[in-house]
């Protein structure tokens, strides 16, 4: 019986000199094997719809790093696949990530991450615009009425995608529009949710 607490993948971290030691607070939860749903909004991108999907997220290079691997099967078979590597600047205990996936775009170079309020966010230019990218454990809440929170039940892995492209924030739709007229920076591409598997 695996009796580690959760978050934990039964690694040790060792210490080295001149090196933290561990993994970023905002990594360690993270760490293991979940399932769950990835439910994408409609735009440029394709149709609502929800699918199965699963993320890893195990410890690389020594407990430097933490690999995160992302898949999801279409409705018509074909798949979608992602990969990072988050890895800790140890001059500033920052966290950078490394991404890859298989839409075969460009996949830039590390882009540094910000950990607030328990929300790990990394915003980075991909293509024609940027992604930001919003990572969390979240534990049982109730429904808002108005809050952009997603609900859950339990712990939970949330992961929401948004995009910002020149042809999106630029339209004139006012069903979008916020107090000053002008549509949200970002607009929503997909929300995963995940327990632990």
């Amino acid at each position: 019986m695996d009796v580690r607490p959760p978050g934990h993948d039964g690694a040790h971290d060792l210490p080295r000199p001149g090196l933290p030691g561990g993994i970023h607070p905002a990594l360690a939860g993270l760490l293991g094997s979940w399932r769950g749903t990835t439910e994408f909004a409609s735009g440029p991108w394709g149709p609502a719809r929800t699918v199965d999907a699963e993320v890893t997220y195990r410890r690389a290079a020594g407990g430097f790093a933490v690999v995160q691997s992302y898949r999801h099967v279409e409705a018509d078979g074909s798949h979608f696949e992602g990969h990072g590597m988050f890895t800790l600047d140890p001059d500033h205990s920052d966290v950078f990530w490394y991404y890859v996936d298989s839409t075969g775009a460009s996949p830039g170079t590390p882009t540094r991450c910000t950990w607030h309020d328990g929300v790990l966010r990394v915003e980075r230019r991909a293509g024609a615009g940027w992604t930001r990218h919003s990572i969390s454990l979240r534990h049982a809440t109730p429904p808002t009425a108005g809050s952009p929170d997603v609900p859950v039940s339990g712990e939970a892995l949330l992961h929401v995608t948004e995009l910002r492209i020149a042809s999106l924030s630029d339209a004139s739709d006012a069903s979008t529009a916020g107090a000053n007229g002008k549509r949200p920076a970002y607009a929503l591409v997909m929300t995963s949710t995940f327990r632990r598997s």
